[in-house]
């Protein structure tokens, strides 16, 4: 694991084989974004005593959605530290176990890459959600922070602004991998178009990818472009037929 600061001071990302995390700092007072993959815990409590902070001080874990490689390491950690687990109601019970996660429509090019990420990942255990959260929900930390429902890559997705310090976690609904893009492996490709769109529209100075790097420079113009180019590639798939299909 890589541990990347992105706001010194503030924000660090935890980079994964797959996937990454971000830890958020209120003086000694810490909020995690995602928790990584199962067996994680023990690298995300090491990173952190490396800035010189206590994993006493977790306050929260916000989950951005239930995919394997965001929540594999919130409910040990919570266990240990007393941290409080947060998530979106719709993707609550499949957090906990309580239903099976749910299968995106792919797109062709991405079926290949999907079989790829269902064995790079281990299963999550079922994590405990102790809030539920909704849109426009203000979270304790980051001066304000507030919960954005970005639907389409799951019913529950969630982004996470802090206007306050114009920071923006997209969860997986948009990617930084390469170049700033529309998240893969949606349930809904056009909710998750209107979500890229809508997380665009707040105008961050940085951006927090589920995938990829963390957008520092020229990020308003850059996502803004990104969704337009998402939307106007949906549309064109729509009318020349593209062809989309559950993985199994």
């Amino acid at each position: 694991m890589d541990l990347i600061e992105v706001v010194p001071e503030r924000l660090h990302m935890l980079r994964f084989p797959i996937g990454q995390a971000y830890l958020w700092r209120d003086g000694a007072d810490l909020t995690l974004i995602d928790a990584g993959h199962a067996g994680s815990a023990a690298a995300i409590e090491g990173a952190i005593r490396s800035l010189g902070l206590r994993p006493q001080r977790l306050q929260r874990i916000v989950l951005t959605h239930c995919h394997d490689d965001h929540i594999g390491a919130a409910d040990e950690l919570a266990s240990r530290w007393g941290a409080e687990v947060l998530a979106h109601g719709l993707d609550a019970s499949v957090i906990r176990g309580e239903r099976p996660v749910p299968e995106p429509v792919l797109l062709d090019w991405e079926l290949p890459l999907y079989t790829h990420a269902l064995t790079a990942v281990p299963q999550a255990p079922p994590t405990r959600v102790d809030r539920e959260l909704k849109d426009g929900e203000l979270l304790g930390f980051g001066g304000g922070a507030i919960v954005v429902h970005a639907p389409g890559h799951t019913r529950g997705s969630i982004g996470v602004h802090l206007p306050a310090h114009g920071v923006l976690f997209t969860g997986d609904c948009v990617a930084g991998v390469g170049q700033v893009m529309l998240g893969v492996f949606n349930v809904d490709r056009a909710e998750a178009v209107a979500s890229f769109g809508r997380l665009a529209a707040l105008s961050p100075s940085v951006a927090c990818f589920g995938h990829g790097d963390p957008l520092t420079s020229d990020t308003s113009a850059t996502l803004l472009a990104a969704a337009r180019a998402a939307a106007d590639a949906h549309l064109s798939d729509i009318r020349s037929g593209e062809t989309s299909r559950s993985p199994h």
